[in-house]
């Protein structure tokens, strides 16, 4: 009779150390969790921010780019409008 209470003693020893295993685990899988979620967010905003600064760069770069076609176009048409014709000093 003493064995069937030694057994069922180690078997309830077994199952609250896998308990406590399983407990530790988790806690320790919750607390990756929540790093994550916190660098997730901290990620979040620095991509949000990138986001915003490349559409400025973005409309600066367009609005340089009309700008110099403007500048060509005035070029071309200054080139244009001179005469073709070479003077000579002679």
């Amino acid at each position: 009779m003493t064995n069937r209470y030694m057994d069922g003693d180690a078997a309830a020893n077994l199952l609250e150390r896998r308990w406590f295993a399983a407990f530790k685990a988790a806690s320790g899988v919750r607390t990756e969790c929540e790093a994550l979620l916190e660098s997730m967010a901290l990620n979040q905003v620095a991509w949000n921010r990138a986001r915003a600064k490349l559409a400025e760069l973005e409309t600066l770069r367009d609005a340089l780019g009309e700008e110099l076609e403007a500048m060509d176009e005035r070029e071309e048409q200054i080139t244009a409008e001179e005469p073709d014709t070479v003077m000579s000093a002679a």
